[in-house]
């Protein structure tokens, strides 16, 4: 594949991951690189989805767009964040093959694989079980993409490929209140803690369940590869490979930020899947990619581009409510 010269609409391209995304397939030399956003497209309704193919005529999809959150919103919305991401795979994957596209590049989630998947996650075991329950739905709405694109490939030869991101985090990370994840949620809470001179703050959990954090920029260039170089029917896993507990992650944040105070545990609230961190030699092996960014510079540059721009942040999260 002549891969900078193909037309390439990348789905979610403002959002998080997607900025990062477009800056590395532009400094990889690809020319003709288009954003469906929903700004633009609302990738939910199929005559919108027409018409997004019909007038930017990619070559490859990279599907990131995504209604997403942390614990607190797929336990407020279980119904509308499993259809409304069931509904854009499904219908963008239909239309995509009547339009001949000639690849697809699903971003599913590391909450498809079961509650209590062996560690390293293996993607051999994502039909062990039922996914942690609090981001059932919106984790099995994704794992459909891999399904109809294995379906797709069997029955109309359709090339699309499944890729499996674990936790992100990185500078551009979204940093509200109502849907952050748990990094740039804990670097939020410790630094406005430690300017405001709180002297404690509270998380939710107990701090034992484990995580395996990849750092967007890594991210970008792993589906980059993936897109190029990989065309097979296996799930793949991208990650760093590492796990940490929580404890610790907040622990380190709190060091990072120079907060001082007490963290409080919540054991009330739910630590979500007991354990996370991915086996990710397949990854490698398929398209040769392997991260390389160290955690805690990685959280070192979040950090910094979260102060730098937190007031900038602050407007556009309170203008949405």
């Amino acid at each position: 594949m002549n891969f900078t010269e193909k037309r390439i609409c990348v789905t979610g391209g403002l959002g998080f991951l997607g900025s990062h995304l477009i800056d590395r397939l532009k400094a990889r030399g690809c020319q003709n690189v288009f954003i469906a956003d929903r700004d633009k497209y609302d990738l939910t309704k199929e005559a919108e989805i027409i018409r997004m193919y019909e007038e930017i005529k990619p070559d490859i999809v990279i599907h990131l767009a995504a209604v997403v959150g942390g614990i607190g919103a797929n336990r407020e919305h279980p119904g509308s964040f499993y259809y409304l991401n069931m509904v854009m795979g499904a219908m963008l994957i239909e239309q995509a093959r009547l339009h001949n596209i000639e690849k697809f590049v699903a971003l599913g989630t590391i909450c498809a694989y079961p509650k209590f998947t062996p560690v390293p996650f293996k993607e051999t075991d994502l039909w062990l079980g039922y996914p942690e329950e609090t981001n059932a739905p919106y984790g099995l709405a994704k794992k459909m993409m891999m399904v109809q694109l294995q379906a797709y490939r069997q029955e109309y030869d359709f090339h699309g490929i499944y890729l499996l991101p674990v936790n992100l985090y990185g500078p551009r990370d979204n940093f509200d209140d109502r849907s952050s994840h748990v990094i740039p949620a804990l670097i939020k809470k410790c630094v406005e803690a430690k300017e405001a001179g709180r002297d404690s703050i509270e998380v939710w959990g107990t701090g034992k369940a484990t995580r395996e954090f990849f750092y967007v920029e890594d991210a970008a260039e792993a589906i980059a590869l993936a897109a190029e170089r990989y065309d097979g029917t296996e799930p793949v896993n991208l990650g760093a490979g590492f796990e940490i507990s929580i404890k610790d992650l907040v622990e380190l944040i709190a060091k990072l930020t120079g907060f001082t105070g007490k963290i409080v545990w919540d054991s009330s609230k739910p630590d979500g899947q007991p354990r996370r961190c991915l086996d990710t030699s397949r990854a490698k092996e398929y398209f040769g990619f392997q991260a390389h960014t160290n955690f805690e510079e990685g959280l070192k540059k979040t950090i910094d581009w979260y102060k730098e721009n937190r007031e900038a942040l602050a407007k556009k999260y309170a203008a949405r409510k």
